[in-house]
């Protein structure tokens, strides 16, 4: 089955998401800059889910233009990604509104692993679909970005329950790794 309608539902349910976000947010009480010292956390956890979510949508976008055709598991596999990702304007409410306390900075970081692996396994059925020898096989290779991120957020979790800021850095760190330019099916695709 064609490709067109998936992208389409994930690209609106992304959207979606980052709506909710921006939404939660309210405006300070006060007119003056002190004023936005308490939303400062809130508005801290909103960038960087902001960030993930529109990583998670570029990688996506890419994942989709490597690929010709999908089927039920892919269907089901993108819908678990969608699912862990839907969870994460929750969770970022919860922690932007608790100035990053342990538990919802571990939740945060939960929800965060379990995106990571969904999109794993999203990737692995696509490859699975598409075959070994694909466009989209061999600009994933041995995906050491989609490793690490995973043993990080893995470490990150527990730690947030000892030190959440050092977890959060973590969050960040990961997002940083993304954030450089991936341009593994970009290359692969112009050859």
């Amino acid at each position: 089955m064609s490709k067109g309608r998936m992208e389409a539902f994930s690209d609106g349910v992304l959207a979606i998401l980052i709506t909710i976000m921006v939404l939660n947010m309210t405006a300070p009480q006060g007119t003056d800059l002190a004023a936005l010292i308490p939303v400062a956390p809130i508005f801290l956890s909103y960038v960087l889910s902001f960030l993930n979510l529109g990583i998670y949508w570029s990688n996506h976008h890419h994942l989709l233009q490597a690929i010709t055709h999908v089927d039920g598991r892919v269907l089901w596999a993108n819908l678990h990604l969608l699912f862990w990702l839907s969870l994460i304007p929750f969770t970022t409410s919860w922690m932007g509104e608790n100035q990053f306390a342990a538990w919802p900075v571990a939740l945060y970081g939960a929800v965060l692993l379990l995106a990571a692996v969904a999109y794993f396994i999203l990737v692995r059925a696509l490859i699975s679909l598409h075959g070994g020898a694909s466009a989209l096989a061999t600009a994933i290779g041995r995906d050491f970005k989609g490793k690490v991120s995973v043993v990080i957020y893995a470490v990150a979790i527990p730690l947030a329950l000892v030190n959440s800021w050092f977890a959060f850095g973590l969050y960040v760190l990961v997002a940083i790794i993304w954030l450089i330019p991936d341009r593994r099916i970009e290359k692969t695709l112009s050859q």
